[in-house]
């Protein structure tokens, strides 16, 4: 299953924070058998965009549980255009 992860900073981002960050990504993920397909910083609301594979619900979940002491998250689950269009009536 795909996920976006949309993520806003709790702390100003340091050098230091952002490695220690990407290493417990990297981690977390094997962990829980899930792919990170890519990520990138934004602006606007959110400070940064997730995308990622899942195997379910509950995986991608305990995925965003274990980072919410530095960031807050809000993960949607996302449907490719040609399945989502392969169900409009």
């Amino acid at each position: 299953m795909r996920f976006i992860c949309l993520v806003r900073f709790k702390e100003k981002p340091t050098k230091n924070s952002v490695e220690q960050n990407l290493k417990c990504i990297k981690h977390e993920a094997t962990k829980e058998k899930i792919k990170v397909i890519d990520y990138y910083w934004t602006l606007g609301r959110f400070d940064a965009v997730v995308i990622l594979d899942a195997p379910d619900e509950k995986a991608a979940l305990n995925y965003a549980f274990r980072r919410g002491e530095c960031m807050a998250t809000e993960t949607l689950v996302a449907i490719s255009a040609v399945e989502a269009r392969k169900l409009v009536k």
